[in-house]
């Protein structure tokens, strides 16, 4: 028994002096610093998941998955970028995981909601103003089932139609001003009606793994 409970000390003793796996505070959240430039057209889910990965290997991360946070008519945003934590570009960590993320316990502001480059995006009071995030989703992250059109037919209209937007710095008008990413719809597809809106064509983007 008195060998038994040694061997166990032991092996506790080795366990503990054993250094602990640091987490991975590198960036695996950015807004995008420029969109693909042709409105609400972002190639579908495909052409925005691209351009992502572009712009996250251009700074160094681009061993990483990157996912658009889109939905379209028939997926969810949420679904598709992994289960987190998430950090940007400065090794801040803005949300733990998807309920964290869609609670009011996420870091995701002006000061916090960085480019990949790790740079603040125009807010409501900077001139231009570029706070609108396409999303295209609701407040709980899903897919809009009113059978009107949120997504610009799936990222590919630059014209006639509407985008659902969220405010990365938290303020402005809106049924929602204060949402990240669910706070109204965009007056059009085009990137002049984005621009006149209050955006640039930008919107998020998450590392899966």
């Amino acid at each position: 028994m008195r060998k038994t409970l040694i061997v166990l000390a032991a092996a506790l003793f080795t366990v503990a002096m054993q250094p602990a796996i640091a987490q991975d505070t590198s960036m695996s959240f950015f807004i995008t610093s420029a969109g693909p430039g042709d409105g609400a057209n972002l190639g579908g889910l495909a052409g925005a998941d691209a351009h992502c990965q572009s712009l996250a290997a251009a700074a160094g991360q681009g061993s990483k998955t990157w996912r658009a946070y889109l939905s379209t008519s028939t997926v969810n945003a949420k679904d598709r970028i992994g289960s987190g934590p998430w950090y940007n570009a400065k090794g801040l960590k803005v949300a733990e995981n998807i309920a964290d993320l869609h609670s009011s316990n996420n870091e995701l502001n002006l000061d916090n909601s960085l480019s990949e480059k790790g740079m603040k995006n125009n807010g409501r009071s900077d001139t231009p103003n570029q706070h609108d995030m396409l999303t295209g989703t609701q407040l709980d992250g899903t897919h809009f089932t009113d059978g009107e059109d949120h997504t610009c037919g799936d990222w590919t209209k630059n014209g006639e139609g509407s985008a659902q937007v969220g405010h990365h710095d938290r303020t402005g008008g809106g049924a929602n001003p204060t949402s990240w990413h669910s706070a109204h719809g965009s007056r059009g597809c085009s990137q002049a009606n984005l621009v006149a809106t209050g955006g640039n064509g930008h919107y998020y983007c998450f590392a899966t793994n």
